[in-house]
């Protein structure tokens, strides 16, 4: 079956929600909004494993358009959050477009037709002048192909993949990371738990994350007087907006506070110093993602708890293999090895002007696009929250917001008499990717001393915009046609 549409967004969660809220806002009916998932959310539809929440404040993860004065913590827990994005769909009256359990197979640009092509595995067949692609970068669990694993008799999964049907009760387990996902689940299965193996190439950075219940007369003070609580937004952005220092260039004193901050917070919580030791970090603060916990590091010191710092060699049918040669004997593995994010996998699916694969264009010249949303030879395309555009030191919000504000801008000229495609310059992104990569090349995320999830395998940042938010709003705020092949 065919469906003829204006705009197709692929994608529902916070990128997909805020865009058809946008569009709806303009008056723009004839759209929909495919998601693979049974449910509207993404992100926080797929992440539900045991104390799954937000490490950006509630006040700042929410739309500024939508703000929610009813969150009970300072750091919304994944429920909160998902309840949230549901109210949105209802309060924007965006439901009827969602399209669920739709996984896109393959979306092609018919250059004859100036229509995109979105087929599902489902066989549906979805034409629009536009496409907006909103799936994120944090979509696809990465999970590497350690010898033996096929192989293994006990229970495998991803944290994004959480098996909540099986009980963890008196099993052995073995984790495998320890990133922003192992740090949030470990405290809470490792109680329950027979022996919890925590497999650890690089300790990451943890500063304290004080979190706390959010009052009822706080509650009751956002729902009658609003502004409190943008007010309350504003300075914890410009609190995270300071950390930039950290990241990209000469910001010492800034980086010695982060440093001490996460040095005390372990002393003081990890009384054993060989314990100690292998939990401190020895590369550069922010070259891997900060990270906030109050109880990660307490649950390592609980005795069915040891931290092994050889990485993962292999798997045998009933043991874990590490690079030290031991082998030790579980019964269930979780994979907190986080997300394939600075190669996309979803440009395998999209296929632009000329049959060019987004995959193979990215394989070739590397993963890049012009204001972390348009690719050259992919007319119509808009990405959100594409290359460069994902966040180390703010709330993604703040970014989806700037893309949603540049997608309507770009529409609105769309709708002008005699445009129908538009194609960002080959140049122009070259130009603006040449200019990125120079700033990311004086960045802790390359020469920090670590390697990270940021980097694609040449060792090239694909991922981190580099600067200001401000400066992203600015740059995303109008859509300039002088930077576009614009076609009747």
């Amino acid at each position: 079956m065919t469906h003829e549409h204006r705009v197709v967004i692929v994608g529902a969660g916070f990128s997909g929600i805020g865009m058809a809220a946008r569009l709806r806002s303009m008056g723009i009916d004839d759209f929909v909004v495919l998601d693979r998932g049974n449910d509207l959310g993404g992100t926080w539809r797929d992440n539900s494993y045991p104390g799954a929440a937000c490490d950006v404040p509630s006040n700042l993860y929410s739309y500024s358009f939508a703000l929610n004065p009813d969150w009970t913590r300072a750091y919304p827990p994944q429920s909160e959050i998902w309840d949230y994005m549901r109210d949105c769909v209802d309060r924007f009256e965006v439901g009827d477009h969602l399209r669920v359990g739709r996984a896109v197979d393959e979306a092609r640009w018919d250059d004859a037709a100036q229509r995109w092509v979105v087929r599902t595995t489902g066989g549906e067949e979805y034409r629009a002048p536009v496409m907006v692609w909103a799936t994120g970068s944090l979509s696809e669990p990465s999970i590497p192909a350690f010898p033996g694993l096929d192989g293994f008799r006990g229970k495998v999964f991803h944290s994004a993949r959480w098996e909540h049907g099986f009980d963890l009760t008196g099993k052995r387990v073995c984790v495998v990371g320890t990133g922003a996902s192992a740090i949030q689940f470990v405290p809470q299965i490792a109680p329950v738990v027979e022996h919890l193996y925590l497999y650890q190439r690089t300790p990451p950075w943890i500063v304290p994350r004080r979190d706390r219940a959010v009052s009822s007369l706080r509650k009751l003070v956002y729902r009658k007087v609003p502004a409190t609580q943008r007010l309350s937004r504003l300075r914890i952005y410009g609190l995270f907006e300071s950390l930039l220092s950290v990241f990209v260039g000469h910001g010492t004193r800034r980086k010695a506070a982060i440093r001490k901050a996460a040095l005390d917070h372990l002393a003081r919580q990890v009384p054993d110093e060989a314990l100690r030791a292998k939990l401190t970090p020895h590369y550069e603060p922010g070259c891997k993602r900060l990270l906030l916990s109050d109880d990660y590091y307490p649950s390592l010191t609980r005795p069915n708890v040891e931290v092994v710092e050889s990485p993962v060699a292999s798997f045998t049918a009933h043991e874990v293999v590490g690079q030290d040669g031991i082998a030790r004997p579980v019964d269930v593995v979780i994979m907190g090895t986080g997300f394939e994010a600075a190669e996309p996998p979803y440009a395998e699916h999209i296929v632009g002007r000329d049959g060019a694969r987004l995959s193979e264009i990215w394989k070739a010249n590397g993963v890049e696009a012009y204001a972390g949303s348009t690719v050259a030879g992919f007319p119509n395309l808009f990405l959100m929250i594409g290359p460069n555009a994902t966040l180390a030191h703010n709330s993604m919000i703040y970014m989806i917001e700037s893309h949603i504000n540049y997608i309507a801008s770009a529409l609105a000229f769309m709708s002008r008499p005699g445009v129908h495609v538009v194609e960002v310059k080959r140049g122009v992104q070259q130009r603006y990717n040449e200019r990125l990569q120079a700033r990311l090349e004086h960045s802790v995320w390359v020469d920090g001393g670590c390697g990270s999830w940021y980097l694609d395998h040449r060792g090239r940042n694909t991922t981190l915009w580099p600067d200001h938010t401000w400066k992203f709003r600015r740059l995303t705020r109008r859509f300039h046609p002088g930077e576009y092949t614009v076609r009747a």
